[in-house]
């Protein structure tokens, strides 16, 4: 009996030993199975809008089966439009050693590529990267960088178009952008001097890279008779918008924006791309490639839908009427 009383309590003690080990075991498994993704934009972290545009990637990849902190973790990191502070992100996000990269906007592709070239990155928002010397060509990156396009070269004669539209006695545009952020805006400029000459308006540049840059070309703008102002798809630009907004309110000039972000906040018309969809579908791509696919073997995604934002408000303030036609095509019209 005294036997049997020590072998049950050597038996309850083994079986308590290993029900301790197992949750460490399954524990150990459920850690090998996180994964990594690191997020870099060049926006700051308080910033709603790109907060959306992250929400939209999660939410797709929860949908996708990756659910942040169950299977994977995932990292969040914005530069708040300071380069040295990208750098500085991109070697936190790197040091986590993620699975995937995503990497939003030209400037954030550069400050990971400058950090691990080896990780596989997917960006979002970069103009022309075959120009870019991102990847070899749309169809075949050739390197394991892929991702989405926010623009195809012929919109730039959609942005005179309907800047014209809208604004009708228009004799004179100005395109304002930063060079050093937007080095890809040439592609733009052959559509947009076509369109203009094809409608009697001339074109002309701004460059700028301050914020007192922006203010004084606006303010020269204001001063021409019948100017209005295209904003480039820049994101030293999309980070200044609130800037730009006032601005143009202000000095009464008609502008035409890159993404819907700048209509909401008080901007008068923007024609581009879904960002937050962009987002969505850059889900999949993080997937196949977490699930062993190559970013090399995923083709370049081209803009498949563009769409139309008005902000009747700022019509209004601006004295202009908007066309019906117009407004017929809008996808979305803020009264």
């Amino acid at each position: 009996m005294l036997g049997d009383a020590i072998n049950r309590r050597d038996f309850t003690t083994l079986l308590g030993s290993a029900a301790a080990a197992w949750p460490l075991s399954a524990r150990a498994e459920q850690s090998k199975r996180i994964r990594g993704i690191g997020v870099l934009h060049p926006f700051a972290e308080s910033d709603l809008e790109i907060r959306s545009w992250i929400n939209a990637l999660k939410e797709a990849l929860a949908t996708l089966g990756w659910k942040d902190g169950l299977n994977v973790s995932i990292d969040v990191r914005g530069g708040g439009g300071d380069l040295d502070q990208m750098r500085n992100f991109a070697r936190e996000l790197i040091d986590l050693q993620p699975d995937v990269l995503v990497a939003i906007t030209t400037r954030s592709v550069n400050a990971v590529l400058a950090e691990a070239p080896t990780i596989p990155v997917v960006f979002t928002l970069v103009t022309d990267p075959v120009g870019q010397r991102l990847v070899e060509s749309m169809a075949r990156p050739g390197r394991d960088v892929t991702g989405f396009t926010p623009h195809e070269q012929s919109v730039g004669s959609k942005w005179v178009q309907i800047l014209k539209e809208i604004a009708p006695q228009t004799k004179h545009t100005t395109v304002m952008l930063n060079p050093d952020v937007a080095p890809y805006y040439r592609m733009y400029m052959s559509s947009m001097e076509f369109a203009a000459s094809s409608l009697e308006v001339e074109i002309s540049e701004a460059h700028v890279r301050s914020r007192v840059e922006v203010e004084a070309a606006i303010s020269t703008i204001a001063n021409q008779p019948a100017s209005a102002l295209i904003v480039m798809s820049d994101p030293f630009l999309g980070i200044h918008r609130d800037l730009i907004i006032a601005l143009t309110a202000k000095y009464l000039v008609p502008a035409i924006y890159p993404y819907r972000l700048f209509v909401p906040e008080g901007g008068l018309i923007s024609y581009g791309v879904d960002i937050v969809d962009i987002h969505r579908r850059a889900a999949n791509y993080v997937d196949r490639i977490l699930k062993g696919e190559s970013a090399a073997d995923l083709p370049v995604q081209t803009p498949s839908k563009y769409e139309l934002d008005i902000n009747l408000k700022t019509a209004k303030a601006l004295g202009l009427s908007v066309p019906p036609t117009l407004l017929a095509t809008a996808d979305e019209v803020i009264e």
